[in-house]
Order: structure tokens, then C-alpha cells, then sequence
């Protein structure tokens, strides 16, 4: 009996075969057919499919030939929607795309996001959420792109979580006229903070408490780590803590300060922070002098040799001074090498020397 089960299975997997319209039509927008085949062919099985329309719409949006054909090899299972589907999806981006060259263009890039359609309504209601919270279109169709499972969700969950930012906010002490400009601020930074679960942002907060950072300390601590905070776990934060002051020598009140002025030794895992460590160990730096200005830790091995060996070609030694001048963002070296170097050119010239004239 289980052979005439599993006979039948295979005699109808077999008798499936490409559907030679779809095929026909896709081969006639040139799209490459052995890619969708190596990659989704289930939907060349379809007995329905909606190729010339879905075409259609993506053509009158402004798409070519070429962006066609990339679309749908791409993400071939636009075929199977129907028109009305993806009319409804084109009006529902519109709300927050600039105009159709911006949503076709996004199309192209991220189509797996725009060609599903299964949950509308929700995308909709958190479009609309997103909208009267007073975050831009531009931050909301990152999120449409990148993270479009957060507008899978129902608005409920959306609402819960931003409602929980607002509320520790508060309790942090801080101040009911600057909430909205705060999570409007944190959502534009770090919008994937909306991935994250009402109960994973208490716990992480009430970490930093537990380990005597005070109110201020910990709303510090959500600003300039913009909202990465989040996406850690009490354990992980735990282990980079016990890295740092077990490396550093340091009270827990000194680790506190360290982590204020360097919040990358929260951020960072273990296995991270010990990498720039032993890379800039390596270059002759020292323990100490990591710990004056823990902040080059937030910077790659790759990043701290290319400065050191752009500072040594001008005869500038580290080992022996401060780390400042390797420390910041990239404009901020170009600054501080620019001044070292115009330092280390500009001619010594003593106003009071005698002036020797040759006859």
C-alpha cells in the first residue's frame, strides 16, 4: 500500500508540466527561463498565471525592458498575483513613494517586498500608523524595503512597541514635549528597533539599571547608541562588560564611565572587541593608552591600520602620545591629518634671525 502511495506521488509530481503559455509569454520579455527554472520552478507549473498583465503595470510605471525582465527573474512569483492585487499595492506604495520613477526603481531593487500582497491590510494600517506618528516617507518605505515583515504585522503590535519606548522614556525622566521628537529621532536612525519585542526592550533597560546606571545615564546610553541598545540581550551586554573590565583593570564605577564615554563596549560582542584589541596591541599600542581613549575600539583593524600607517609616513608616533588623532569618523581623521601634516610642512621661521645677504 505505501508503494502505491508513493508511486502516485511521483506519477503526479511527473505529470506536472510547465505551463507553455507562461513560458511563452516570459520567453517573449526576454526574461532568462533556466534562471527561474534553477531557482522557482514551481511557478512555471502554475496553471494560471498573469504574465503579460503584471508586465503591463510595471510598464506603464515606467519600467523598460531590461527592468522588466530583471524583475521577474527576480522574483518570478509576481506572475501568479493578479492585476488587482498589484494595482492595490502600486496605490498603497504611492502613498509613500515621491512618484512612480521612485517606486519603480524600489521595485526593482527589493521586488520580493512589493510583489506580496498577502497582507495588505496590515500593510496599510501601519503605513498609515507610520504616517500620523510623524515619521517621513523616506523612512518608512526603508522600512517597506528592508524590514517589510514589520508591516506584516497587525498595527496592535506596532502601537504596543512604540507605546513602551514611550512610556521608559518618561520613566527615565524624560520630558513629555520632547517625547515625539525622541522617537521620531531613534525610528529615523535605527528604524529595525520595530523588530524587536516590547519584553526584549524592558529587560535591556532594566539591565543597565541593575548594573547602577542611573536614569540620565541609561537615556544617554539610548542616544548615542541609537537604539542598537535594543537589539542586544542582558547576557551579551554581560560578557562584553567583564571583557572590558577584565582587560582594563577597572572598579565597576570606572567600567560605568568607560562604557559612557564608549558605549561600543556594550555594543560589541566578545569576540569583536577582542579582535581590535590585539590589533592595535600589534601596532605598539598600549593597554592604557586604549583605555584614555577607548572609542578606537569602535573602529575596524582595517580602518586603525590604514590611519596609523598614514600618520607614521608624516613621522607622527602613537605609541607615544595620545590616540585622539586616530579616533573619529573618517572626516574627522582627514581634519586631524590635514593639521599635522600642514604642521609637519610649514617652514620654521624665526622672525629674529639676521638675513644674510651675499654680496
Amino acid at each position: 500500500r505505501s508503494f502505491l502511495i508513493r508511486s502516485t506521488y511521483t506519477t503526479d509530481a511527473k505529470a506536472r508540466e510547465e505551463n507553455k503559455k507562461t513560458i511563452e509569454s516570459l520567453y517573449r520579455l526576454s526574461v532568462d527561463i533556466k534562471k527561474i527554472r534553477r531557482l522557482k520552478e514551481w511557478v512555471l507549473l502554475q496553471d494560471v498565471a498573469y504574465v503579460k498583465e503584471i508586465a503591463g503595470i510595471l510598464q506603464e510605471m515606467g519600467a523598460d525592458e531590461t527592468a522588466v525582465a530583471n524583475i521577474l527573474e527576480r522574483c518570478p512569483e509576481a506572475i501568479l498575483h493578479t492585476p488587482a492585487e498589484i494595482d492595490s499595492q502600486r496605490a498603497l506604495w504611492q502613498l509613500v513613494c515621491q512618484n512612480e520613477k521612485q517606486l519603480i526603481k524600489l521595485i526593482e531593487q527589493f521586488p520580493e517586498s512589493f510583489f506580496t500582497t498577502k497582507y495588505y491590510e496590515n500593510q496599510k494600517a501601519n503605513i498609515l500608523f507610520f504616517q500620523e506618528l510623524g515619521l517621513k516617507n523616506n523612512i518608512i518605505t526603508r522600512l517597506l524595503t528592508s524590514a517589510p515583515n514589520i508591516f506584516y504585522n497587525p498595527v496592535e503590535k506596532n502601537k504596543n512597541l512604540i507605546e513602551t519606548l514611550q512610556r521608559n522614556y518618561l520613566s527615565l525622566g524624560g520630558s513629555e514635549a520632547n517625547m515625539k521628537i525622541w522617537i521620531l529621532k531613534l525610528l529615523s536612525q535605527n528604524p529595525f528597533v520595530l523588530l524587536n519585542t516590547s519584553t526584549a526592550i524592558q529587560e535591556n533597560l532594566e539591565f543597565l539599571q541593575k548594573n547602577d546606571f542611573t536614569d540620565h545615564e541609561v537615556l544617554q546610553l539610548l542616544s548615542k547608541l541609537k537604539g542598537f541598545i535594543f537589539q542586544l540581550t542582558p547576557a551579551t551586554m554581560q560578557k562584553s562588560m567583564l571583557f572590558s573590565q577584565n582587560v582594563f583593570k577597572c572598579s565597576d564605577q570606572e567600567l560605568k564611565q568607560l562604557v559612557l564615554k564608549c558605549p561600543a563596549l556594550l555594543y560589541y560582542s566578545v569576540p569583536v572587541l577582542e579582535e581590535r584589541l590585539e590589533g592595535l596591541l600589534k601596532e605598539g599600542i598600549s593597554v592604557a593608552q586604549i583605555r584614555e581613549t577607548p572609542m578606537v575600539l569602535e573602529l575596524t583593524t582595517q580602518i586603525v591600520q590604514y590611519r596609523i600607517k598614514k600618520l607614521s609616513a608624516l613621522g607622527y608616533d602613537l605609541k607615544s602620545g595620545t590616540l585622539e588623532s586616530l579616533d573619529g569618523t573618517k572626516k574627522d581623521f582627514e581634519v586631524n591629518y590635514g593639521k599635522i601634516q600642514s604642521k609637519k610642512e610649514r617652514p620654521i621661521f624665526n622672525p629674529v634671525a639676521p638675513v644674510h645677504i651675499e654680496d
